[in-house]
């Protein structure tokens, strides 16, 4: 029943994640984005603290009830996303894809003019989003072939790829999964002091999050995914040196409590370097990275790699505590190290853009160029304020609602 199950949440899961994300981004005001959708991912914390707490509680219960409770509440979320489901309002680029354009403008008009000069900031919008997702559908077969079509493109993959590969090869698992063994390995064997510090990490984790969150709109997403790597890897090389010196002082029948207790301080510490980029930014970052034609491809292939990786160290991080002890954090500090080498040379700055306006931004000149004009002729035409903001050749030309500012 549980292998079952867990396949049909395998299924389950992941749609909703892929349609959720591009929803949000899609639909916030453009200010508003980049905070939503990383409050998107950290809301993971808040059921991961409700479970931990409730089988915390149950833990004690002496019958098949321990079990039943957690796997029945299970019912919970499901039936509040079922029932709320309908609330919903559609993407108005969705609905632009299908002639459906009034509809878009109303919802355009509905959640993002309601200030004064509202409904000029609308129309300079809808028109910006009509000309670059009309040049996206021509350049674009709909196919998953037109993940490989462009060298922009393939860029794209590689990097959703490696981010996939990222948020779960990061040694974030080891400590999801794993949190028991790593305590045992320190001395700390009592089930309910593990379940404790299970639910104390779920608590302090949902507010790293929620706090690099906040600031998301304040500091570049280059920047935030170099200090996460950086920071990550140093917390991964002080936590495996205090490892090292924990499990030498038990094998020789002497135990050492500093080291005890450093290894605890640095899975602690592990989640505020975490959370700095591949959990708050995820999302916002898939979501700006991939133009709206291929957008919901684009970050299912990020949750393909993703779950592909956390199916690998599932059934290889056992293994390796038990092997080789401290020596298999080797591994983690080598792949971190090489992590913090490919964001430097291959993650592009993306903030403080539109989704338009990042819509080309892995594309040649040439092309970047045309959607410029397309975007010039259609706002022309609706009388939206808008001005040219010339920008360096790698960031070919962008334009600025003067109302988003």
């Amino acid at each position: 029943m549980y292998i079952v199950a867990r396949m049909i949440l395998g299924f389950g899961i992941p749609t909703c994640i892929v349609s959720g994300s591009s929803l949000i981004g899609e639909l916030a005001f453009p200010k508003e984005r980049p905070i939503l959708t990383s409050l998107f991912n950290v809301a993971y914390f808040v059921g991961q603290i409700i479970a931990a707490a409730i089988c915390f509680g149950t833990n004690k219960i002496d019958n098949d009830w321990a079990w039943r409770i957690p796997s029945l509440l299970q019912i919970c979320p499901s039936l509040l996303q079922i029932s709320f489901v309908f609330f919903l309002p559609e993407s108005p680029r969705w609905l632009i894809t299908k002639d459906r354009g009034q509809e878009a403008f109303d919802i355009l008009t509905k959640y993002h003019g309601e200030f004064d000069k509202g409904i000029e900031f609308v129309q300079a919008e809808f028109a910006q989003m009509n000309a670059v997702i009309s040049l996206e559908l021509e350049a674009s077969k709909r196919s998953w072939l037109d993940l490989f079509a462009t060298a922009g493109m393939r860029r794209r993959l590689l990097v959703t790829s490696m981010l996939g590969l990222f948020t779960q090869w990061s040694g974030n698992t080891l400590i999801s999964y794993y949190l028991g063994d790593l305590l045992k390995m320190i001395g700390q064997t009592d089930s309910d002091y593990q379940q404790k510090i299970n639910v104390s990490i779920a608590c302090w984790s949902l507010f790293c999050a929620f706090t690099v969150s906040m600031l998301v709109t304040r500091i570049r997403r280059r920047v935030m995914y170099l200090a996460c790597t950086i920071s990550l890897l140093l917390c991964y090389i002080s936590w495996t040196v205090s490892m090292e010196r924990a499990q030498t002082a038990a094998s020789a029948g002497s135990p050492n409590q500093a080291a005890n207790i450093a290894v605890l301080f640095f899975i602690y510490a592990y989640s505020p370097c975490y959370n700095m980029g591949y959990n708050a930014l995820t999302y916002t970052y898939m979501v700006e990275v991939w133009p709206y034609a291929e957008r919901s491809r684009g970050i299912a292939v990020f949750q393909l790699f993703g779950r592909l990786a956390g199916f690998f160290t599932t059934f290889v991080n056992p293994i390796g505590l038990k092997d080789v002890g401290w020596k298999y954090l080797i591994s983690y500090c080598c792949w971190l190290a090489f992590e913090v080498v490919f964001v430097y040379f291959m993650f592009p700055e993306t903030m403080g853009r539109t989704l338009e306006e990042l819509a080309f931004i892995f594309e040649d000149k040439e092309l970047a160029d045309k959607a410029v004009q397309a975007v010039e002729k259609v706002i022309g035409h609706t009388g939206g304020d808008v001005e040219e903001r010339p920008l360096s050749s790698e960031k070919k030309h962008s334009y600025d609602v003067k109302a988003v500012n």
